[in-house]
């Protein structure tokens, strides 16, 4: 059998990010939350990278949050449990404040550090067959501020608490319901959807992505701390841009866009 891997491949301007642990539903080890923040950086460095796309490997799970099996080694104190949150919170952040659009897909079991993963992505796609759960208060686990806020800015403070305080599972439909994933596509035909989706992200204009992403990036920040000098500087570039005429071209001949990122 593999050992737990991230598997990071790109096709074209997609890189695709694969939680490969399936033998116990895509669990995060200690190791996976390590790596995810390098690849990350990776697909950022690529210039003919435009979105990154996150999902599990086959169909049952996207992930069922960390690898519990290793918690009596790994996180079995207050001081290994420090050391392990700051991993998973590592990696959800370099999610987060990625250059370039992520995408989660989520198919099958998406619980607790699996939640946390795809709520750090930009969109969150899922098949009909979706379930979310943060099993937190039925581990003994605390669950982080950082976690908190991730997912109280997603949802909203009082879906936060039903969430957290029951541990219930969700379901896909009442999952889009509460903001949980934006699209819900039928199991049949999500691969197909989210290849659309990643597709249509790719082939729109580089510098435009770069400058939404960092407006949201922010957004996120208190007030008294965005650098919104660094966005208007990123819009400006847009103006100045090759793309820019090329998007003017295209519009007037009715053709698709070439964008280069230049």
């Amino acid at each position: 059998m593999d050992a737990p891997s991230l598997r990071y491949r790109t096709t074209g301007p997609v890189a695709r990010l694969t939680i490969d642990n399936p033998a116990r539903r895509n669990a995060m080890t200690l190791d996976m939350w390590s790596a995810l923040p390098d690849l990350v950086r990776r697909a950022e460095a690529d210039p003919e990278v435009r979105v990154i796309l996150l999902r599990g490997a086959g169909d049952a799970a996207f992930c069922a949050g960390a690898d519990i099996s290793q918690f009596s080694e790994k996180r079995s104190g207050e001081a290994e449990g420090r050391v392990y949150d700051a991993a998973v919170e590592a990696a959800q952040a370099a999610l987060f404040a990625a250059g370039k659009p992520t995408v989660a897909y989520v198919r099958g079991a998406c619980f607790g550090g699996g939640v946390g993963i795809a709520l750090s992505c930009d969109l969150r796609v899922a098949a009909a067959d979706a379930r979310f759960r943060i099993p937190a208060a039925r581990l003994g686990l605390g669950y982080t501020f950082s976690n908190v806020e991730l997912v109280t800015a997603r949802l909203g403070a009082s879906a936060t608490a039903d969430l957290l305080f029951t541990a219930r599972t969700v379901d896909a439909e009442e999952a889009r319901r509460l903001g949980l994933v934006g699209r819900l596509f039928g199991a049949a035909e999500a691969d197909a959807a989210v290849e659309d989706l990643v597709t249509t992200i790719g082939g729109n204009a580089p510098l435009t992505l770069r400058a939404v992403k960092r407006a949201l990036v922010e957004l996120a920040r208190p007030a008294a701390e965005r650098d919104t000098a660094a966005v208007d500087a990123l819009v400006r570039a847009c103006l100045g841009s090759d793309d820019y005429r090329e998007g003017q071209a295209a519009f007037k001949e009715k053709r698709e866009p070439s964008f280069r990122g230049v």
